[in-house]
């Protein structure tokens, strides 16, 4: 079975008045994956069959059943900074998907990171049944997203059930700000963009450097450095170890687009 595993609905993006494409954490985590070359296994859900066909264009397994809905966003960039509206919500995941298929597709899978893009993909009882046995990682999105469209304005009214099955939470600074970093999780990781990341872990806090790059797509760096920071979790690298990689990996594939 796979050495990581990435679950979460794909998404449809558009990005400063470009055409719609894929996109969501397990789009990117793919991009990241694929780089890495690693055992992988991507579970998903959309409701439009080209966002699939993108998603396996990347050669990374992928696991998928038909949904309702799909998420889409817009997004404009300047700098680091990001606007963004929700067009769309996808579905949300039940536990009975958690016991059923998606445990079929996750089969003896260790790590495992869920890449949520609002507060309702992931109900507490859902992410409870994914841990079991695993360690869980989890993206911040999923806790300062509320479930509604129109402009994205993140607030910090989660449910704390949500981080009892967590072992890694990855924040991005803007969510940081929101929920802050002293939320009982063992392993905080906050993403600075270009400015690296911060190593909350062991009581201790880190800084890790990045490569500034100029004139390059942000999107779904975040989610690259999710999964590339998993891998390395995954191979035995300490939480700063592991954070420095995914920094280089992130970086990679940022100047290759």
């Amino acid at each position: 079975m796979s050495a990581v595993a990435v679950v979460g609905n794909l998404s449809r993006d558009s990005v400063a008045g470009e055409p719609p494409r894929a996109g969501g954490a397990v789009y990117h985590c793919a991009r990241a994956l694929r780089a890495l070359d690693v055992q992988a296994t991507i579970v998903t859900k959309s409701s439009e069959p080209w966002l699939v066909e993108a998603l396996e264009g990347l050669d990374v397994p992928v696991r998928w059943h038909e949904s309702s809905s799909t998420s889409a966003f817009a997004f404009e960039y300047e700098g680091d900074a990001r606007r963004m509206a929700v067009e769309a919500l996808g579905e949300p995941w039940t536990i009975e998907e958690a016991r059923g298929w998606v445990a079929d597709a996750l089969g003896d899978t260790a790590w495992l990171h869920v890449g949520a893009l609002a507060r309702s993909d992931f109900p507490a009882e859902t992410l409870a049944e994914l841990a079991r046995g695993r360690s869980l990682s989890y993206d911040g999105q999923g806790l300062v997203r509320p479930a509604r469209t129109g402009e994205l304005v993140l607030d910090p009214n989660y449910d704390p059930e949500l981080l009892r099955s967590v072992s890694i939470l990855k924040l991005s600074e803007e969510e940081a700000a929101v929920v802050g970093t002293d939320l009982g999780v063992s392993e905080v990781i906050v993403t600075l963009g270009s400015r690296g990341a911060i190593v909350h872990a062991n009581g201790t806090f880190d800084a890790v450097a990045t490569r500034a790059l100029a004139g390059v797509d942000p999107t779904g760096s975040g989610d690259m450095f999710a999964a590339a920071y998993l891998v390395g979790r995954a191979g035995g690298d300490g939480p700063v170890a592991a954070a420095a990689r995914a920094c280089e990996v992130v970086g990679g594939l940022l100047a290759a687009t």
